[in-house]
């Protein structure tokens, strides 16, 4: 597994996406990197496909976002994906959404997933395979320094 962050998803910011502030709504940073999410997990066999075949699917229980530059209507976007950690129910996910062309930085986004069965809609572990190739990946990835924006918390006002 490379240490290089994953360059799986690009997409170009929507009309329907933009706000009356003309640039791109905060409900649709986080769409674009549920689509950035969606093409890790079928990088690793547990996306769409392998929520139909086998009744289990990873659910975000804890999601961070940060905002460093806007995106207006036709922005084309490329999202650098990290693995921070992986265990045997649960997967740590770093996004960074730039820009396609010029590099800039526009948001981060950080999950943390759980793998659960949807049968019992209980946390059950990931299969063997994908827990080792999930594993191999954050192993990789956690040798880099991790992005400064990753395990932050929305500051307190006064504090």
């Amino acid at each position: 597994m490379t240490a290089a962050p994953l360059d799986l998803h690009r997409e170009t910011v929507r009309p329907e996406w933009i706000d009356y502030n003309g640039h791109m709504n905060v409900a649709y940073y986080l769409l674009a990197f549920d689509h950035a999410t969606d093409a890790v997990l079928d990088r690793f066999g547990i996306g769409k496909a392998y929520v139909a075949a086998e009744n289990r699917s990873v659910f975000v229980v804890d999601a961070h976002l940060t905002y460093a530059r806007e995106v207006t209507e036709g922005t084309p976007l490329r999202f650098a994906s990290r693995l921070l950690g992986a265990d045997a129910k649960r997967l740590h996910l770093f996004h960074e959404m730039r820009h396609a062309e010029d590099g800039w930085l526009a948001a981060t986004a950080e999950f943390m997933l759980l793998h659960v069965d949807l049968a019992s809609r209980k946390t059950s572990p990931f299969p063997p395979v994908v827990a080792e190739a999930l594993a191999r990946q954050a192993a990789a990835h956690g040798a880099e320094p991790w992005p400064p924006q990753a395990g932050r918390a929305v500051a307190r006002l006064g504090g």
